[in-house]
């Protein structure tokens, strides 16, 4: 018989959901149970179906290392990966091609919606009974067995739109299956359009949006970690910002720039959500005040781990990997701090003898340079310093290492000190730039304070506070040419800089249309050399070429998914 990704999965009959550890649902990265049971037992026990939900969380996985220690980062102008070996030079050496798939998701995402299906079609009947052992009652009301039921509907509704997006942004449509498949159904089927497949996940969002709880803060503290209204409309934000930009709408809409930015505006006006005061520790959930903090919309249940720092750090740091390079273009996207203009204009105060002097303080936050200081311990990315070029073959490929989710408390040699963190999938920045965005898109120069605002609001963050961007053109501020396509690269910059890591590079160039332009030439570092202790020349250099074709917007369907339904089709240019 032939297999298909949507025949029936015997292990959703089998699933180990015979209990559910009581601690915060986001910090509880295991579901535990031992005994395998069948499906109508599965459903007969009120325990069992609410941990089929939690089962369903678990495809949400994080994105710190996708192979080989790489971030997608390196599948972009941020960073190389210092083993050029890797699995991820795939995407940057023009081998990407269908039976060379990199960060291949289609199977596992299909997974993830037909649990979700299949909790949706079978919840109503389900033993459920408003009890408080697995799902507790919101803080703030007592749940009633119909309350109960509708938000656990309402988080599956939200998990089956985000593995559609996680489709939709890779593959630029897919096959919308809203309900489990058979063997008796048809399974080679083709994809749905685009536009369709943005109908389908809105209406998903918003099935979600109507029934669960407003923010994190509305659920008890042992389930902090699962869906919420503004997460259900962070998604949808961000999938419509999408579906606005070049990519997907060449003859530019602006009714979908509008859908966009409603979007982005309804999630802001609940006033749920904040800028959070430490940029550096956004992701560090061991800080005090860190978890749970206002800019977290969604996340996935947090690693507690020190492998994400014994990967990253400097190699001279007790035999670290070191593998996220940043590229020269990614440091040289950071404005002055002085000034808040970019290291390109002559009035930033710039200065080639002293790059890293001076510049937004989220370069310190987010990169490690000659000079940094980590575990009390400087940086030495000289040519023969001790995490310098050509050290071993782990060391900087660029003359920087990333400095972004590490913690300075991880313990990786000796006696293992780990750290807890997510993967964020959303946070409230993302939501403003998102706004600013469609606002200029939409309104142009008429919008352009309104933008300067809320870009300011990021800007301003304590610890960073960069100049606010001004319209006004003097001395000593972010001065922002007025018109509309000059703000639109200082919001694409700013979006560069706040998010850089966090996988929006990748999909940001490619909405925007940009890839040849941006993509398809080499990627550089700086070759940093000692004259006297305190001194040093700076030469950018070559690190790796780099190829984007017009086929690399979308994700090639892996050969061995269209042998199995070729109705699917393959993606332009990788036939």
């Amino acid at each position: 018989m032939k297999k298909n990704i949507f025949y029936p999965i015997l292990a959703f009959v089998l699933l180990q959901v015979a209990g559910c550890k009581k601690d915060d649902f986001l910090q509880d990265g295991s579901f535990s149970g031992t005994n395998d049971i069948t499906e109508a037992q599965l459903w007969a026990n009120p325990d069992y179906a609410r941990n089929f939900l939690n089962n369903v969380y678990s495809v949400v996985s994080d994105r710190y290392n996708l192979g080989d220690g790489a971030l997608l980062a390196s599948g972009t102008d941020e960073a190389v990966n210092s083993n050029l070996n890797a699995s991820i030079s795939t995407i940057n050496n023009g081998t990407w091609s269908p039976v060379r798939t990199f960060d291949d998701v289609y199977v596992d995402m299909y997974v993830g919606i037909r649990k979700a299906n299949m909790f949706l079609e079978k919840i109503d009947a389900a033993a459920i009974v408003p009890i408080d052992e697995v799902l507790p009652a919101n803080v703030a009301e007592n749940q009633t067995l119909a309350s109960q039921i509708e938000r656990l509907k309402g988080q599956a509704y939200f998990l089956r739109a985000f593995f559609e997006f996680e489709l939709l942004k890779r593959y630029g449509s897919f096959a919308i299956v809203t309900k489990t498949l058979t063997i008796n159904d048809k399974l080679d089927v083709p994809r749905n359009t685009f536009d369709q497949c943005v109908a389908q996940i809105s209406a998903d969002c918003e099935s979600a949006i109507t029934l669960l709880p407003l923010s994190p803060t509305e659920w008890n503290t042992t389930n902090r970690g699962r869906a919420t209204k503004t997460s259900a409309m962070a998604l949808k934000s961000r999938m419509l910002l999408y579906a606005a930009s070049p990519q997907y709408n060449p003859t530019n809409d602006v009714t979908k720039w509008q859908a966009a930015l409603d979007a982005a505006k309804r999630l802001m006006d609940t006033g749920k959500h904040g800028i959070y005061s430490s940029y550096p520790n956004i992701w560090l959930w061991n800080v005090s005040g860190a978890a749970y903090n206002t800019e977290v919309i969604f996340a996935t249940q947090t690693l507690n781990t020190n492998s994400i720092e014994s990967t990253n750090a400097p190699v001279s740091y007790d035999g670290a990997t070191g593998r996220t390079n940043p590229t020269q273009e990614m440091v040289d996207a950071f404005e002055m701090k002085t000034t808040g203009r970019p290291i390109t204009d002559a009035a930033s105060g710039y200065s080639a003898t002293a790059p890293y002097t001076n510049r937004d303080p989220r370069l310190n936050f987010a990169v490690m340079y000659n000079g940094s200081t980590f575990k009390s311990k400087p940086v030495e990315t000289f040519v023969g310093g001790k995490d310098g070029l050509g050290l071993n073959v782990n060391a900087t490929k660029t003359g920087y290492y990333m400095r972004k989710y590490l913690s300075e408390s991880a313990v990786w040699a000796g006696t293992a000190t780990n750290i807890r963190r997510p993967w964020i999938l959303f946070r409230y920045a993302e939501i403003l730039l998102n706004y600013a965005e469609a606002i200029n898109e939409v309104q142009g120069v008429a919008g352009q304070t309104e933008v300067l605002r809320v870009l300011n609001l990021i800007r301003n963050r304590p610890g960073v506070v960069m100049p606010a961007l001004q319209t006004t053109n003097a001395a000593g501020n972010g001065y922002v040419a007025p018109t509309k396509d000059e703000l639109r690269k200082r919001i694409h910059n700013e979006r560069r800089v706040e998010l850089c890591f966090e996988e929006h590079r990748f999909y940001d160039v490619r909405r925007w249309k940009e890839g040849e332009a941006t993509f398809n030439k080499p990627v550089t570092g700086m070759r940093i050399v000692q004259l006297t202790p305190t001194t040093f020349s700076y030469t950018p250099f070559t690190v790796e070429n780099r190829v984007f074709a017009a086929r690399n917007y979308l994700y090639p369907i892996s050969q061995s998914e269209l042998n199995k339904a070729p109705s699917l089709g393959q993606n332009p240019g990788y036939q």
